[in-house]
C-alpha cells in the first residue's frame, strides 16, 4: 500500500465501506422476517395469556421472579435480538426487571435444547458445569444489575 496514490487508497476505502454497508443492509433485511415473526407470536401470546395471569406467575418477589425468569430463559433459548423484544413486552406486561434481566441472560447463555449437542462435542461434565455456572451467575448478575440501576436513579 506504500506505493499507492492517496486517491487510489481513498477509492479502495470507499469500496470497503460500501461493501460493509451492503452486507449490513442484507443482514438487517434478513433479520426482519424473524423480528416480525416474534412480534406476531408475542401479540398472539398477549391475546391468549392475559396480563393478570402473568402477574400471578411473577409476584414481584425479587428472588422468585429472578428464578422464574432464569428458568424460562433457559428453556426457551434463542438469539439475543428476539430476547430484547420479548423482554420489552414482558416489562410492559408488569413483569419485574429482576425476571426480565435473568430471562435475557439465560436466554443467550444457557441452552437446555442445545445441551445434547454441547455434551457430545465438549463432554457431558463440561456441559453440565457450564450450564449450572451460567445459571448461578445469571441469577447473581440479574440481581446485581437491578440493584445497581436502582442505586443510580
Amino acid at each position: 500500500m506504500k506505493n499507492q496514490s492517496p486517491n487510489k487508497m481513498q477509492k479502495e476505502q470507499n469500496k470497503s465501506w460500501a461493501q460493509v454497508f451492503l452486507k449490513s443492509t442484507k443482514t438487517v433485511i434478513g433479520v426482519l422476517p424473524i423480528i416480525a415473526g416474534v412480534l406476531l407470536l408475542f401479540g398472539l401470546f398477549r391475546v391468549f395469556v392475559p396480563t393478570h395471569l402473568i402477574k400471578q406467575v411473577f409476584t414481584g418477589n425479587p428472588i422468585k421472579d429472578t428464578l422464574i425468569g432464569g428458568i424460562m430463559g433457559s428453556l426457551f433459548a434463542g438469539n439475543a435480538v428476539n430476547s430484547y423484544i420479548i423482554g420489552g413486552e414482558l416489562l410492559r406486561s408488569g413483569v419485574t426487571l429482576y425476571a426480565v434481566t435473568a430471562f435475557l441472560i439465560t436466554w443467550v447463555t444457557i441452552g437446555v435444547i442445545q445441551f445434547p449437542a454441547e455434551a457430545a462435542i465438549l463432554g457431558k461434565s463440561f456441559a453440565i458445569k457450564r450450564n449450572v455456572l451460567s445459571f448461578v451467575l445469571a441469577f447473581l448478575v440479574a440481581i446485581a444489575t437491578v440493584v445497581t440501576l436502582n442505586m443510580l436513579g
